[in-house]
């Protein structure tokens, strides 16, 4: 049974989080954690959260039928980070042009599950 949390419409774009995400898919989540708290980039602190609301959910026994799990014994799943929708702007070029800024979005989902359920 995979606990899941998500953080849709992430203001930073997929691509800038992809490669942090692909640093903690398949490990435990203590040690995901503790590997992105050394990350300096700006999309490590948005799976850092993520991730630890998936642990909170996984935590909550009214959620997962009676069951409350440790931290030591989940593993990151699923780690999935997509596009999400672009804030579109305009902005004036040369004779009377015009450019497409795209402020592009993303949606961050953690699937986490127990080890012994794997």
């Amino acid at each position: 049974m995979a606990m899941r949390a998500t953080h849709k419409n992430a203001r930073i774009s997929a691509r800038k989080v992809r490669p942090v995400a692909d640093l903690v898919r398949g490990k435990y989540a203590d040690e995901a954690l503790n590997i992105l708290k050394f990350q300096p980039q700006r999309g490590a602190r948005m799976l850092e959260k993520v991730i630890l609301s998936a642990v909170g959910n996984a935590q909550d026994p009214e959620q997962n039928g009676g069951r409350s799990y440790n931290v030591e014994d989940l593993v990151l799943t699923d780690v999935r980070v997509d596009g999400g929708p672009m804030f579109k702007r305009i902005r004036p070029r040369a004779r009377g042009m015009a450019f497409m800024i795209k402020k592009r979005t993303s949606h961050i989902s953690v699937g986490i599950s127990p080890i012994d359920e794997l």
